[in-house]
């Protein structure tokens, strides 16, 4: 298999969709609202980055990554996710491709630091810890976790953008 990380371009559109969906179809701990986020944060303009995994010409995963608001007003944030990979193809390392070149992306741009909602025991092997500090209301906090990119651990509540409300 030939796999290669690129930004998505509009004729991806349809392609994440799918694949987002597949992926979460049978996921514990979902809305099954995945694909309908990734497209209202790419309508809100809200995807700071957005990438696909392209495995033998056609897209076998994606991740989007989109800035996050901290109460205590620290800026350079983000949330990563969702993060989906074909279910034929998953535990092959295509999503942990993606979120490192994601992170890498991160870094180079300049972020102070990125929160995910997720499995611990997959994300912790990225660098992403509890932080006490950060709290996501209604979360448990062993699945909401941070890494940072270089700036200082902000406390507060996150928010992430309004787009992760959509429901179709």
């Amino acid at each position: 298999m030939t796999l290669m990380i690129r930004p998505e371009v509009p004729a991806d559109h349809a392609a994440i969709c799918a694949v987002t969906e597949a992926a979460f179809l049978e996921a514990p701990h979902t809305s099954h609202t995945e694909q309908f986020i990734v497209a209202a944060l790419r309508e809100a303009g809200a995807l700071a980055i957005s990438l696909v995994a392209e495995a033998d010409g056609a897209v076998a995963g994606h991740v989007a990554v989109s800035p996050v608001t901290i109460a205590d007003g620290t800026q350079g944030w983000f949330g990563l996710g969702p993060v989906s990979v074909t279910p034929r193809l998953q535990g092959q390392g295509i999503g942990s491709q993606l979120v490192h070149r994601a992170l890498d992306m991160l870094k180079e741009q300049g972020a102070s630091g990125c929160v995910v909602l997720g499995d611990p025991s997959y994300y912790q092997r990225f660098g992403f810890r509890n932080e006490p500090g950060l709290v996501l209301p209604g979360i448990p906090p062993e699945y909401f976790m941070a890494i940072s990119l270089g700036g200082p651990l902000p406390g507060g509540v996150v928010a992430y953008h309004p787009a992760f409300e959509a429901t179709c």
